[in-house]
């Protein structure tokens, strides 16, 4: 199973969104050097390294936002350690405005 799918069902698990996306951007990244990495030299932009995660969730209500950053920095707790390196955030309850 992907990283992204890993991500995808413990995110749905965890939050039962409304809404979710996850964007690999890795290709994004291509010849960035990751300090400390096991990844040499400059990065290539293949596999599995950065997401962006869109998330509209009734669990989000009346929490702030460093509050949703944690909890979905904790619930993919695995994932950051195993190999990706950035990971970021829109989260959003339902009827709130979202850039997307």
């Amino acid at each position: 199973m992907s990283i992204q799918s890993t991500m995808e069902d413990k995110l749905k698990a965890a939050f039962s969104p409304e809404r979710l996306v996850i964007i690999n951007e890795s290709h994004l990244h291509a010849g960035h050097h990751h300090q400390g990495s096991d990844h040499h030299g400059a990065f290539d932009g293949t596999g599995e390294t950065h997401f962006r995660v869109r998330i509209v969730s009734p669990s989000f209500a009346g929490m702030s936002r460093i509050e949703r950053h944690r909890a979905v920095n904790a619930l993919l707790a695995d994932e950051l350690n195993a190999g990706v390196h950035a990971l970021a955030i829109e989260p959003a309850a339902p009827g709130e405005q979202t850039r997307w």
